[in-house]
């Protein structure tokens, strides 16, 4: 991810440590035993071509936790977006969603559990900041653990105003360590 500037670090901190209150309270188990990982991924807007910056830079923390019997997911997407971004507003996007996924870790391909699509992330993108920054975090999935491991996993899908396609290719993240 490009660096950011020193406003727009503040404003992602923030919002992350508000993130944390609210895994503390998505579940009876402290925030301090959910297992995260953050991974990054920059996105080229292909229905811009002009002089101005296009990308955008996001950021997705994966979250899972064991507790109770149950497995925990939940994930939150940070960007840094054009700062043109909040001109164009709600004709960047015709769909965008995140896609969280609850999977049992095995050898080999790990099978969904439970998943859930967040759509609420095209909202969210197309309302970015003046500067084009933003997050949105998922809600929380809940399944029944077995003697198994199990992770959080997810990706966004994008659907560009203007470029004649629906949903791209799915833009993929690390997952989160096992639980």
């Amino acid at each position: 991810m490009r660096p950011l500037k020193r406003s727009t670090s503040t404003a992602v901190v923030i919002p992350a440590l508000a993130g944390t209150a609210a895994l503390a309270t998505a579940t009876p188990a402290s925030a301090a035993s959910y297992r995260c990982k953050t991974s990054s991924h920059t996105v080229d807007d292909p229905t811009y071509n002009g002089p101005d910056s296009d990308n955008w830079d996001f950021d997705v923390t994966l979250c899972a936790i064991r507790s109770g019997g149950y497995i925990y997911t939940t994930a939150t997407v940070y960007w840094d977006g054009p700062y043109t971004a909040k001109n164009r507003s709600t004709y960047t996007f015709n769909k965008a969603k995140f896609q969280l996924q609850t999977k049992r870790s095995v050898s080999g391909t790990d099978p969904v559990v439970k998943s859930g699509a967040y759509t609420g992330l095209e909202h969210a993108l197309e309302h970015s900041s003046s500067n084009g920054n933003g997050s949105y975090a998922t809600g929380t999935l809940k399944s029944t653990a077995g003697s198994g491991r199990y992770l959080a996993d997810g990706y966004i899908q994008l659907d560009w105003s203007g470029d004649g396609k629906s949903y791209r290719s799915p833009i993929l993240f690390t997952a989160s360590p096992v639980v």
